[in-house]
């Protein structure tokens, strides 16, 4: 029984982990209808600034990734994809593909090829017992940030102005312009949004490698993409479920797979994502919009 509390911790944990990543590539998705492919870039930024400001006390060297990765993020729109408005969705994917390669190359002549290492709280690091069960704090803080930034983007959307703007822009982004909805700004604000959750991935991420690489965004942004897939692309609720379905999967082939096959755990997951998606090519949840029911 303390195994199977362990594990489904383990999956909790790295579910809510994959969520969030989900969470920024819906963002985006949902309104300019764009797989934003440099979005791991966005993470690699956030690993390496924290990097920059590892001499700093924690709370300034975290908030220095959430400004320097949300600004990154509005920069992305400005100069990369506002000189495409309008342009049709492989020409905006292959903008981002060009901008994440370049982003990556940029890293690599600054920092170099090899892995930097970062420094974060200790905190992170501690374990917590609760009778025979132990789990580390960061299990704990991922599973509580994400509940938190998934209720504090639903009120966002509810509540507030922009909010029901970009939910008018999800659904119908011609006739939300006609009535007034200015389209710089509610890209901007989802831009902003996504390069928050980018730079909070980019911080668990780094408190559990301890390392800063160019190449640290490629696999998040590719778990995501599969994620926000699989749990369907008109959702924010989907992309979550699919993360934290992604990531519940994953632990329970890591458990139940023979030491013979364990390093063909990732090749017998995206087999099952294929086969989810034969079955259901719109996904698991589908609704009008990205945003709606939120």
């Amino acid at each position: 029984m303390t195994a199977l509390i362990q594990h489904a911790i383990d999956a909790v944990s790295l579910g809510s982990l994959y969520a969030l990543l989900a969470l920024g590539v819906a963002m985006i998705f949902g309104i300019m209808n764009l797989l934003n492919f440099a979005y791991g870039e966005l993470i690699m930024i956030g690993a390496y600034s924290l990097y920059v400001s590892r001499d700093l006390p924690w709370p300034v060297q975290l908030a220095v990734c959430l400004i320097v990765v949300i600004a990154a993020s509005l920069a992305m729109d400005r100069l990369a994809f506002r000189p495409f408005r309008g342009a049709s969705a492989p020409v905006l994917l292959v903008t981002s593909f060009a901008l994440s390669f370049a982003l990556q190359s940029l890293a690599t002549v600054i920092f170099g090829s090899r892995a930097k290492g970062v420094s974060l709280p200790s905190f992170f690091d501690e374990s917590i017992t609760i009778g025979s069960v132990s789990f580390s704090s960061l299990n704990l803080v991922t599973v509580v940030l994400v509940i938190v930034l998934v209720g504090g983007l639903a009120t966002f959307l509810r509540q507030t102005t922009v909010g029901v703007q970009m939910r008018a822009a999800a659904e119908n982004f011609t006739t939300a312009r006609l009535v007034g909805v200015k389209a710089d700004r509610v890209i901007a604000v989802a831009f902003a949004l996504s390069g928050f959750s980018a730079a909070v991935a980019a911080i668990l991420i780094v408190a559990q490698r301890g390392t800063a690489t160019p190449t640290l965004g490629v696999s998040p942004v590719l778990i995501a993409f599969v994620a926000t897939i699989i749990g369907g692309l008109g959702s924010l609720y989907g992309a979550a479920f699919g993360g934290m379905l992604l990531g519940v999967l994953t632990v329970v082939l890591q458990v139940v797979l023979p030491d013979s096959l364990a390093p063909y755990r990732e090749a017998f997951l995206y087999a099952g994502v294929i086969v989810v998606l034969l079955a259901r090519p719109q996904g698991l949840v589908v609704v009008k919009a990205l945003f709606e029911r939120v």
